[in-house]
């Protein structure tokens, strides 16, 4: 086996993306192609025990097992590959233990303070509401982010028959049990022919997504209190419920799930949604300051016991410096703005941009992982204060055109926050731009990080975002791939052109984390150059024809 750099490449994909389970990834990975290109594999949380939002909801960080064995990832690190595992830090699902445990003791239960209960933590802020919650004063809630339109909350019954809310800053859903005559019947005391028939009617007003208390009773008013009261105790949840960190039960938690993630051979735990996890009434509600920082190296001692690096993941743009900050605090971080940055190079056919940023990087010692494209999108919001608007605004309409679709902010017009396509697309599937980009990717500071879709030479998938509906923008890049489909790719140049660059950035020692880089341009011609004790690696790119050479 050939000797890795300190920050070799690392394959990003789910467990069920190449082939359907990690079994069949283990496979492509032993193939002779494969040999010496990936030191690291990002495998996205599906991996566990997870029920939404493509495993960002987790239930438990067991292994999946619909989609991986502990033998894969053993086998894994028999081929010379390490993990990258992500940790939510901010929440977890309401099919966690521990919050099934509260819905079904309410106060009693052991786990009471280790989800946020919304009337608590705004007691003395705000004013109760009728339908039970606190509404808070406007001076404690003017400057605060939400990632949805209201408030975060989810209303949960208790067993007492009290409905209370608690933090829920992602995805909910509430279901109803759509009950048939004889639940009527037991529950209300009905007769059968009128318990049939406000059953039938109650189960189509719920299919219309009514709630209880919104359903037509007219001709069954007397039932009513009982019927709402017997499907409001029946409801079951969907969602991500915010953790409270100032339970010590939460860090007990935090605890045991590094722990966790280290046995499997995480090498890189990447920090999911930190920014959210410090709530102070009147704070912004995202990297709230000192909180956010004060959380981050409480977990930092956490993963040193464990001997596992965090990469603490936070989207902000360029003016704000917050990877500034986070390097200067001793973490890696997120190259965010190479994918964008990269793309707008290659279409101005000039790429002094990216020597600007690869100086700044190397003067000021910021070690990040880096990436072209991933499963959320092309980032873009991360752009701006490097980048003028109007050429942000361009280089998007130019993806669009392409075929890839917008993602605004949390809904709000104008504030855009990535573009969602393949990268391969959005570079207008040009095989030569593509390996143009990547060999790029491979001589920037950072440990690269590459998205299977990518590294196949991957299309846009329209087909895909129909199926998914509403909100499944996303989808466009997360085509799961057939052992056939994989075959095929690896018969193709731009894919076996990228697995020989991976490769060669793998295993050449110029370069790591603490090699010597000098970049230059001359006319079109870009020119990077690693050294590191005695050995170098060279690489001049030409923008005006994406043509290159290595040496």
């Amino acid at each position: 086996m050939a000797k890795y750099v300190d920050n070799g490449p690392m394959l990003n994909a789910y467990p069920d993306s190449m082939g359907g389970t990690m079994k069949d990834i283990v496979e492509v990975l032993s193939k002779e192609e494969f040999r010496d290109v990936f030191q690291s594999f990002y495998i996205l949380p599906s991996i566990f025990n997870t029920d939404l939002d493509r495993g960002f909801s987790v239930i438990d960080y067991s292994i999946n097992e619909e989609l991986a064995q502990a033998k894969d990832i053993e086998d894994l690190g028999n081929l010379g590959i390490d993990l990258k595992l992500d940790f939510i830090l901010n929440h977890a699902s309401v099919l966690s233990p521990q919050f099934q445990d509260l819905v079904k003791n309410g106060e009693n239960s052991k786990y009471a303070d280790f989800f946020i209960n919304w009337n608590k933590f705004w007691d003395g802020y705000g004013d109760m509401t009728p339908e039970g919650y606190i509404q808070p004063r406007q001076e404690y809630i003017k400057d605060m982010f939400f990632r949805k339109p209201g408030l975060p909350i989810l209303m949960v019954r208790m067993p007492d028959g009290r409905d209370v809310p608690y933090w829920n800053t992602f995805y909910q859903e509430v279901q109803y049990k759509r009950p048939d005559a004889q639940d009527l019947m037991e529950s209300i005391g009905m007769q059968y022919l009128a318990a049939q028939r406000l059953s039938e009617r109650i189960c189509s007003e719920l299919d219309a997504g009514k709630t209880p208390k919104d359903i037509d009773f007219t001709g069954y008013e007397k039932y009513r209190d009982k019927a709402v009261d017997f499907l409001e105790s029946n409801r079951r949840y969907l969602g991500q419920m915010d953790l409270n960190i100032k339970s010590d039960l939460v860090w007990e938690h935090y605890r045991n799930t590094l722990r966790a993630l280290s046995g499997y051979g995480a090498r890189i735990v990447r920090l999911d949604a930190f920014a959210y996890a410090p709530k102070e009434p009147g704070k912004k509600n995202f990297l709230n300051e000192p909180d956010t920082w004060d959380v981050l190296e409480r977990v930092r001692n956490l993963a040193d016991e464990f001997g596992v690096s965090l990469l603490p993941e936070i989207h902000a743009t360029y003016g704000e410096k917050i990877y500034e900050t986070v390097s200067d605090k001793g973490y890696m971080t997120y190259d965010f703005f190479l994918p964008g940055l990269l793309i707008y190079a290659i279409e101005k056919k000039d790429g002094e941009i990216l020597r600007k940023w690869a100086q700044e990087m190397q003067d000021k010692k910021i070690r990040v992982v880096n990436m072209l494209g991933c499963h959320d999108g092309i980032p873009l919001l991360d752009l701006k204060g490097i980048l003028p608007e109007e050429d942000i605004q361009e280089m998007i309409d130019t993806i669009v055109k392409r075929g890839g679709y917008v993602k605004d902010l949390h809904g709000a017009k104008n504030m855009y926050y990535q573009v969602n396509a393949t990268y391969y697309s959005a570079l207008g599937e040009d095989d030569k731009k593509m390996l143009f980009a990547r060999a790029i990717q491979m001589f920037m500071p950072g440990k690269p990080q590459v998205w299977y879709l990518d590294l196949f030479a991957g299309r846009n998938d329209h087909e895909a975002v129909k199926r998914a509906g509403a909100g499944g923008h996303k989808e466009i890049n997360r085509t799961n791939l057939t052992m056939d489909q994989i075959r095929e790719a690896l018969g193709k140049e731009v894919v076996k052109k990228q697995l020989e660059l991976l490769r060669f950035r793998n295993t050449n020692p110029a370069f790591g984390f603490d090699s010597r880089l000098t970049m230059s341009i001359d006319g079109s011609v870009m020119t990077f150059l690693w050294e590191n004790e005695g050995h170098t690696a060279e690489l001049k790119a030409d923008f005006a024809d994406y043509s290159f050479t290595i040496k």
